[in-house]
């Protein structure tokens, strides 16, 4: 089974609305911020459900996550092992994007110090024709993990499930899409 996502770089996010009395704060994360980790193999990014590292699902240490960075996006492939596949969270996941529920992703990164990394991040206030949220713009992080959430705060990110079954010869084929509606029918037959 393979879990693919993708996180869209350029794209405000708001953090809050700035309840009854606050300025509303939203959130970019520009081209390429997430690169540095990225593009070092060697460094150990996780796939896990709701940033919990007590919820792992996949990570590049383990083999199991490809990750690339674009101009675009961060684009990432998990692949879910047979094993991993008999774990409750993985489970309960997998029945939640079944069910619609999960369908989105959030970093987990941090900030890198100013001594290392001047001008990481930028915090503005917003054009005032538009609104007036004050607007962080993140141009460096150092990304730790990737999250598959119920609500991410950058909605226009996305994930997706692919089951993949083996047939005669070793050969990957995917399921055809109406496989899971054919098992569910059968199990309800007297």
């Amino acid at each position: 089974m393979a879990l693919r996502g993708r996180f869209p770089y350029n794209k405000a996010a708001v953090l809050t609305d700035g309840g009854r009395t606050g300025r509303p704060r939203k959130e970019v994360i520009a081209s390429r911020a997430f690169d540095y980790r990225i593009s070092k193999p060697d460094e150990d990014i996780h796939l896990l459900v709701g940033h919990d590292y007590g919820q792992p699902l996949a990570s590049r240490g383990a083999g199991t996550l490809d990750i690339k960075d674009s101009d675009e996006a961060v684009t990432l492939e998990a692949t879910i092992t047979e094993e991993m596949q008999q774990v409750s969270w993985v489970k309960d996941l997998l029945a939640a994007m079944t069910a619609g529920l999960i369908a989105g992703l959030s970093p987990g990164f941090r900030i890198p110090p100013e001594r290392a990394v001047p001008n990481a991040e930028k915090v503005e206030e917003e054009d005032p024709a538009l609104g007036t949220a004050i607007i962080r713009t993140i141009y460096a992080a150092l990304l730790y993990e990737v999250s598959l959430v119920t609500r991410p705060a950058y909605p226009d990110t996305q994930v997706e499930a692919r089951n993949w079954k083996p047939t005669e010869g070793g050969v990957l084929m995917p399921e055809h899409p109406r496989a899971g509606l054919n098992r569910t029918l059968n199990r309800w037959r007297a």
